[in-house]
């Protein structure tokens, strides 16, 4: 992805996306079995890195996870069945829309629109706000800015996005991929 010297670049990121819920008491028994898969479950309002994907937490006892594209289904699948009796897993890669954002001008834009302090938010945090009347959820990576937000928005978001970040020199890139981020540290 080519960002400008001084501006922003924008790109979607197809990803799978699960969510995982701990049942009452059993959020480290959940932690463990995710350490046996290659995942960490990072404690609230952190994301981390893996060989496995991306995982971050903004609620207590729940944990969202990016992968890679997969056959449709089979991440959620597969943690349904290794979840069994500790937790449960939701498919959220067709309700959430996932954009990547970098340069040196992502914080003064989104700043316009996110009731977040982008200054006092380091690499490795999650949030999640509000950002033009959507729900939104950020991660500072190192790569950049990862938002997520509910897919009948995503469109809205974007557009905003795009409006907002072209004084700053927006550059709109390709899908950026997952992958790109995994097996380093995040936080």
């Amino acid at each position: 992805m080519s960002v400008p010297e001084t501006g922003i670049a924008l790109a979607s990121c197809p990803a799978d996306l699960v969510e995982l819920v701990a049942f009452r008491g059993r959020d480290a028994d959940l932690g463990q079995l995710a350490a046996g898969w290659g995942a960490t479950l990072p404690g609230r309002s952190t994301v981390v890195a893996s060989a496995e994907g991306l995982a971050l937490s903004v609620r207590p006892g729940r944990w969202l996870l990016l992968s890679p594209r997969a056959t449709p289904g089979e991440s959620a699948a597969r943690w349904t069945a290794a979840c069994q009796g500790c937790g449960a897993a939701a498919d959220l890669s067709s309700a959430l829309a996932a954009f990547l954002l970098r340069g040196p001008a992502v914080a003064p834009v989104l700043a316009r629109a996110c009731r977040l302090d982008l200054d006092t938010f380091p690499s490795g945090s999650a949030a999640a706000t509000i950002m033009v009347q959507v729900p939104a959820i950020l991660a500072r990576l190192t790569p950049g800015m990862l938002l997520l937000t509910p897919a009948t928005t995503a469109q809205h978001l974007r557009d905003w996005l795009v409006e907002t970040s072209r004084p700053f020199g927006l550059a709109q890139d390709s899908d950026a991929a997952v992958s790109d981020w995994c097996g380093e540290s995040s936080t």
